[in-house]
């Protein structure tokens, strides 16, 4: 693919939350990429794709129709229920197609790695949508751990909560294996990556998962402990039962700490029906939800001082996916990486049920 100036065609398939709020927009937002096709049969979804990207988007009822026409189109973004993931990233790559994938790639890191071996046989990109790597306040704790401002991390904690005391509903919050739902695989899937992504591989995990909800079916208050290789530990929140949210990250060194209330603003932005354009300030956080970085003191009392937040910037995993086929530049998120994602909520998943600690 290297070589052409024409926009790369992208096949979208699903236009539900995913779909509509994060990959559609950001698609559309990236040079060199151009939302050619959703697959969607809903007709309110067609008309509201339409509505937001223009009288020339094409629709297929089913992924089926995209192979068809294979040759058409150069990149395949699945952001379909979980349990399609696999079978449809696999139709994809055995048509010749490049893939990006939603997070979980898959229901289990075995699959997760059969389908990166898949990839590499046809010399394709594979890549996961993990968009969390650009959320504001990693990019953040990024520049603050290469720069050595905290020192030696002891302890990373980490959450990801939510105040819904009503289940909505759906297959994410299914209680059938085959959805893959549940909060351990969905907002889990972000802590835990984020944790490999800063500290490396992990050799044991512990976790605490309930369904606390009435009525609810999948688990909604989840407590992951990860013991790194280098000896970092990770303590990770996912919830929906979260009545006082704690702070988004507190990471603890040797010579500092970090802590930071607060989510992104990219979600909340993209919601609301704003799209990121050359030249327009994105991902920017007020400064009163900034960080503080210190010792010895609560932020809450103003301990430590001020660490501003770095912009948020979703649309760099586009961007590099649109150079990586053009230019042959790395994959953002390797499918292998999310394959040891997977790993550890595998073990997750068994700790919790089994009560034990799990050794990778």
């Amino acid at each position: 693919m290297t070589g052409n100036s024409s926009p790369l065609k992208v096949g979208l398939v699903g236009y539900g939350l995913a779909g509509s709020v994060f990959h559609a927009p950001l698609i559309a937002a990236t040079e060199g990429l151009v939302l050619d096709t959703v697959v969607t049969s809903n007709p309110e979804r067609q008309a509201q794709a339409r509505a937001e990207h223009g009288d020339g988007l094409r629709f297929a009822a089913s992924p089926d129709e995209l192979w068809e026409r294979a040759d058409d189109l150069d990149l395949i973004v699945i952001a379909s229920p979980n349990k399609t993931h696999v079978s449809i990233a696999t139709a994809a790559l055995k048509a010749g197609l490049p893939v990006v994938v939603d997070k979980p790639v898959a229901g289990t890191a075995a699959e997760a790695r059969e389908l990166a071996a898949l990839a590499d046989e046809r010399g394709l990109l594979l890549s996961v949508f993990q968009n969390r790597r650009w959320d504001n306040d990693f990019l953040t704790l990024e520049s603050l751990l290469k720069g050595g401002e905290l020192g030696d991390v002891y302890r990373f904690e980490s959450r990801f909560e939510r105040w819904r005391p009503q289940p909505k509903g759906g297959w994410r919050e299914s209680g059938d294996p085959q959805e893959i739902g549940g909060l351990l695989y969905d907002l889990g899937s972000h802590v835990v990556d984020q944790a490999l992504v800063l500290f490396g591989p992990v050799v044991s995990v512990y976790a605490e998962s309930d369904v606390r909800r009435a009525g609810a079916e999948a688990d909604d208050d989840t407590f992951i402990a990860l013991t790194h290789a280098n000896g970092v530990r990770s303590h990770l929140y996912v919830s929906a039962t979260t009545a006082q949210l704690g702070p988004r990250f507190r990471v603890l060194g040797s010579q500092a700490g970090y802590v930071k209330y607060g989510l992104d603003p990219q979600e909340a932005a993209l919601r609301d029906g704003k799209r990121p354009a050359p030249g327009t300030p994105w991902g920017v956080e007020s400064e009163s939800l900034w960080g503080r970085v210190g010792s010895g003191e609560s932020p809450l009392t103003g301990g430590g001082r001020p660490q501003p937040t770095l912009d948020g910037d979703y649309p760099a995993y586009y961007a590099a996916v649109a150079a990586a086929l053009r230019e042959g530049g790395p994959n953002p998120v390797p499918a292998t990486q999310a394959a040891d994602a997977l790993d550890v909520l595998e073990a997750a998943r068994r700790s919790a049920r089994d009560g034990v600690t799990v050794t990778l």
